[in-house]
C-alpha cells in the first residue's frame, strides 16, 4: 500500500505525464520521431492510402485487411445498418433542443438493452457488439437530427462507402455536383481516420476504466461518450467552428483573436495535452482544408482560419490540433454544427472498442489514489453539545 508521502511524490495534476497501462493499439511519440501510428501504421500513411473501413479493421481486429477481408467486412456494416424499431420509435418522442451527445449517449444505452450479446465477455461477441456499434451509431445521429428538423430519413446505400454513406446522412448527396461531393467524402473518410483513435485520452481512458470493472461494453461506451461531450475534448470542433462564424471574414481575423486574447479568453483548436511540438493530424487536414476550399470556390473559412493561426503562433507559440482545420471541413461540406462532435464518436468508436478488447484481455481494475487536503483528525462531538 502507498503511503502518503509517495503518493504525494507520484500526484500528477490531471495525470498528465502518468503511464497508466500498456497499449498496443497507438503510439504517440512526440518527441522521438515516431509520430502517431496506428497499430505501427504511420498515421499520415493512412490518411493517404487507406479508407476508414480499413483503419477501422485495423483498429479491432489487429491487422490491416486483404481485400476479401475488406468486403466482407463492409458487407457486415451494411448489414448491420439498421435501426430497431424500439430506437427509431424512442428518438421521435426527443425534444427538439436536446443535445444531440445526450441523445446519442441515451441510445447507446437503449441498444445495449436491446443486444442479447451485451452480458457477454468473449473477444468473439464484443467484436459483434463493436461492428453493430459502427454501424449504428450513425444511423443514430442521422435519424434524431432528420427527425427534429422534418427531413426524410436516408437508408444505408451498400454502394457507397462509410464516408460517402455520412456524407448522405448528414447533408444529402448532390448527385448533379459529383465530383464536389466525392471530394468531400475523402475528406470526410481522412478526417475519420485521424479521429480514429489517440491512445490513453480522456475518453478512451473513461472507457477502460469502466471496462476495467468487468461491465458490458455499452457501459464503457456510453461513459466515453458522455466524456468526449465535453469542450475541452471532443467539443472543441464545433466550438472551432463557432469561432470562425463568429469573426465572419479574414480581415477581422486578427483584430478578433488579439481582442479575445486580452480579455483572457481561451482560443479553441489550440495545444494539447501530449503533443507539444505540433500536430502531424493537424498538418494533414489542413492540406485537406485547402484542397476543398479551392474546389469549393471558397477559401473564406480557411483564409480565417490561417489568420488566427498565424496570431496564435506568434502572440502564443501554440500550435493547431486536430480540430482546428477539421471545421473548415465541416463548414465546407453543410455538416450542421451541432453534429460535429457526434461524428467526432461515429470515427473514435472504432479505437474505444479496441481498446475495451485490450482491457478485457488484459485487465486490471483501474483504481488510483488521491491526496488528500482536507481538515486534520478530529474528534467526534455528540449533537447537543456542537456549537
Amino acid at each position: 500500500m502507498p503511503t502518503t508521502e509517495s503518493v504525494m511524490q507520484s500526484y500528477s495534476p490531471g495525470l498528465e505525464g502518468v503511464l497508466a497501462g500498456e497499449t498496443a493499439i497507438c503510439q504517440v511519440d512526440d518527441e522521438g520521431g515516431a509520430g502517431l501510428r496506428y497499430r505501427g501504421y504511420a498515421v499520415g500513411e493512412l490518411a493517404e492510402k487507406a479508407t476508414f473501413e480499413e483503419v477501422a479493421y485495423l483498429l479491432l481486429f489487429g491487422k490491416l485487411p486483404a481485400r476479401k477481408e475488406l468486403d466482407d467486412f463492409a458487407a457486415e456494416l451494411a448489414a448491420r445498418s439498421v435501426l430497431p424499431d424500439r430506437i427509431v420509435a424512442f428518438l421521435a418522442t426527443l425534444p427538439r433542443d436536446a443535445h444531440p451527445m445526450d441523445i446519442l449517449r441515451t441510445a447507446v444505452s437503449w441498444l445495449g438493452l436491446l443486444d442479447s450479446d451485451s452480458s457477454h465477455r468473449s473477444r468473439e461477441a464484443t467484436l459483434r457488439m463493436s461492428m453493430r456499434l459502427l454501424a449504428q451509431i450513425p444511423l443514430v445521429i442521422a435519424t434524431a437530427h432528420r427527425l427534429a428538423t422534418g427531413a426524410e430519413i436516408v437508408q444505408w446505400q451498400p454502394a457507397l462507402s462509410f464516408a460517402e454513406n455520412l456524407l448522405l446522412y448528414l447533408t444529402g448527396l448532390k448527385a448533379d455536383e459529383y465530383e464536389r461531393t466525392k471530394a468531400m467524402a475523402r475528406v470526410l473518410d481522412i478526417s475519420l481516420i485521424l479521429y480514429a483513435e489517440h491512445e490513453f485520452n480522456a475518453s478512451t481512458f473513461s472507457a477502460r476504466v469502466t471496462a476495467s470493472t468487468l461491465t458490458d461494453l455499452y457501459s464503457a461506451v456510453t461513459a466515453a461518450i458522455g466524456t468526449l461531450k465535453g469542450p475541452l475534448h471532443g467539443g472543441a470542433n464545433e466550438a472551432v467552428a463557432e469561432m470562425f462564424v463568429s469573426i465572419g471574414s479574414p480581415e477581422r481575423a486578427e483584430a478578433w483573436v488579439t481582442t479575445a486574447l486580452a480579455e483572457k479568453k481561451r482560443i479553441m483548436g489550440f495545444g494539447h495535452r501530449v503533443l507539444k511540438h505540433g500536430d502531424v493530424r493537424s498538418d494533414i487536414i489542413q492540406r485537406e482544408a485547402e484542397r476543398l476550399s479551392d474546389l469549393c470556390g471558397d477559401r473564406r473559412w480557411y483564409d480565417i482560419a490561417l489568420a488566427v493561426d498565424r496570431v496564435m503562433r506568434r502572440e502564443k507559440g501554440l500550435y493547431p490540433n486536430l480540430d482546428f482545420y477539421t471545421a473548415v471541413a465541416y463548414l465546407l461540406m453543410g455538416i450542421p454544427r451541432a453534429l460535429y462532435t457526434p461524428l467526432f464518436v461515429c470515427s473514435r468508436i472504432a479505437g474505444w472498442c479496441a481498446h475495451v478488447i485490450e482491457q478485457q484481455e488484459q485487465n486490471r481494475l483501474i483504481r488510483p489514489r488521491a491526496l488528500y487536503k482536507g481538515p486534520a483528525p478530529e474528534v467526534y462531538v455528540g449533537l447537543d453539545d456542537r456549537r
